[in-house]
């Protein structure tokens, strides 16, 4: 084959970009000066600051006192662990006392070269550090700056002397109390950006219609200060727990799980804990989660209804339980979840079925007044935000009407309503209303509901003489905080015909031999003793006790139709 005539490479033009043979060109060059002088300055400045630093570290004599903690040295960073003192406990016997507390830093500012101010804060209280030049520990202007920069929401150890403050600090819980620092140490540091102010949390979230007006705007009140939405802080609930109110809201739920317990065990109550998935849709086969089950269909349980009545037809008398309850029911109002707490229990009647209304009066006014008395402090707290707290007119005897008698009262208010069905929410409220005003008291009894508004598990009232079929209620009752339903219960048919007619008459009809329902049944067909009970919902206690605006604001992850994280 010929060989090809070798191909012209062509020669670059004299102006033209890059480097030639020789080397590189004359732009080249001078980009690289350029950029070495750049970097020798830089360079030279970072020296410079680093001297500075060297020479600012050399003369600083505190720097013993501030900084971060040494790993494994413990808190005091000599391996000696301090006695700690909680800003609860802080008190005019504390002054001119050395104390070490562990907080947050709510904030933090620089007064000047010689003096800085930290607004402590530790669960529920918060108090005034001053960082001051001098002293007897010899505190220096960089310990100053550095104290007076520390990022807002670090964990720091600080240690000094409770002093009387010459005018009381209006911006602190302890308002009476300040700390005049001597040794501040970085347990954990904040970041310097935070997705909201936990300031700016400590005060109630706009209402619904304010924050649906604003859309995506900022929400702020009349000084131009923002309001922290619901959804901003149930979206940083980490940041938003950490609020006074937080903390003492989730106290008040936990005293309420234990004032239940407690009287149920006085009350020679049984604790039982039952299944939360079940293979069928029960109660009815409504508002119910399907999950995967091992690639077959399950449901999570709509409460423990049968499972408690399970239990006493085994003969264990009086049971109760604390545990999760899911509903799925697409309400989005301020007082609906599709998760929340139950506090159930179940027992068996001797003579009538008063017994278990009379039960749960006592249960509930136990459960007050021990609010009342056990967590007077931590009601205080949440005063601050929301004056009605812990407001419960609270009766020696609480009210019981009839359903009847409920409606009568409000269609002689004007206000229309049916005898045949369930009581509807605006009602609910407005026979609130009437009952605080003519018995002066928050908490009441409706019972002897119609049977439409009950499950099928429900006793019917014996039906005076010529009295329609129609007009047939029930043994059963509901209980009412401000207006609001928080327990409903009856006593339960125990009968096993009895019990299969109802399920029968149920539009649609319900199949006692169907899997969802045959072991329930069999219990009765063994033999079951008369017996009822009742649920509470304990995120709605505590919002109605408190007098919050939702349900949300007293669960600490909610789940609702719109929520499923954090």
């Amino acid at each position: 084959m010929a060989s090809e005539a070798p191909k012209e490479i062509p020669e670059r033009s004299k102006g033209e970009e890059g480097d030639t043979a020789a080397g590189p060109s004359k732009n080249a060059l001078k980009k690289a000066a350029k950029d070495k002088e750049k970097a020798e300055k830089a360079a030279k400045r970072q020296e410079q600051e680093r001297l500075e630093k060297e020479k600012s570290d050399a003369n600083d004599t505190a720097k013993h006192l501030y900084g971060k903690l040494k790993e494994g040295l413990g808190e005091t960073g000599d391996g000696k662990s301090p006695t700690r003192t909680t800003l609860r406990d802080l008190d005019e016997n504390w002054e001119d006392k050395e104390v070490t507390v562990r907080a947050r830093v709510h904030n933090a500012r620089v007064q000047s070269a010689k003096l800085a101010f930290l607004d402590l804060r530790q669960r529920t209280e918060n108090i005034q550090a001053v960082i001051a030049e001098g002293g007897q520990y010899g505190i220096s202007r960089q310990m100053v700056k550095w104290c007076g920069g520390l990022n807002r929401e670090s964990i720091v150890l600080v240690t000094g002397v409770a002093k009387k403050p010459k005018d009381p600090i209006h911006s602190a819980s302890i308002s009476s109390l300040e700390i005049h620092v001597e040794k501040v140490f970085i347990v954990s540091e904040g970041p310097l950006q935070l997705p909201m102010q936990v300031k700016d949390a400590m005060r109630p979230p706009p209402n619904e219609e304010d924050a649906a007006a604003m859309g995506d705007e900022l929400v702020t009140d009349s000084s131009g200060t923002p309001l922290v939405g619901l959804a901003t802080r149930l979206n940083n609930r980490v940041l938003s727990l950490r609020t006074p109110t937080d903390q003492a809201i989730f106290h008040i739920n936990g005293a309420i799980c234990e004032l239940f317990r407690e009287h149920m065990i006085k009350n020679a109550f049984e604790e039982i804990q039952s299944a939360k998935i079940a293979g069928t849709a029960t109660e009815g086969g409504s508002g119910v989660f399907e999950i995967n089950y091992f690639n077959t269909p399950a449901f999570l349980t709509q409460s423990p209804q049968f499972y408690k009545q399970m239990a006493i037809a085994g003969d264990m008398e009086r049971v109760f339980e604390i545990g999760p309850v899911f509903r799925a029911e697409n309400s989005n109002t301020p007082r609906h979840l599709t998760e929340f707490t139950g506090l159930d229990f179940e027992m068996e009647i001797h003579e009538s079925w008063n017994e278990v209304v009379d039960y749960a009066e006592s249960l509930l006014l136990y459960i007050f007044k021990g609010l009342r008395e056990r967590c007077a402090y931590h009601i205080s707290v949440i005063q601050r935000e929301y004056p009605d707290a812990g407001n419960f007119q609270i009766p020696e005897k609480a009210p019981r009407l009839r359903f009847a008698e409920g409606i009568k009262m409000l269609k002689d208010a004007g206000i229309e309503a049916s005898e045949d069905e369930d009581i509807s929410t605006p009602h609910e409220k407005a026979l609130g209303r009437l009952v605080l005003e003519k018995y002066k008291t928050d908490f009441y009894f409706l019972t002897h509901y119609p049977l439409a508004a009950r499950p099928f598990y429900t006793h019917l009232a014996p039906l005076p003489p010529n009295t329609p079929a129609a007009k047939q209620t029930t043994l059963s009752f509901d209980a009412f905080m401000r207006g609001q339903e928080i327990v409903s219960g009856a006593q339960r048919i125990h009968d096993p015909v009895m019990l299969e007619e109802r399920m029968r008459a149920m539009d649609p009809p319900l199949d006692p031999e169907s899997e969802g329902f045959r072991h329930y049944v069999n219990g009765f067909r063994m033999g079951c003793a008369p017996h009822g009970g009742g649920g509470f919902g304990l995120n709605r206690i505590t919002m109605l006790w408190l007098g919050l605006g939702n349900i949300r604001q007293a669960t600490m992850f909610p789940r609702d139709p719109g929520r499923k994280a954090p």
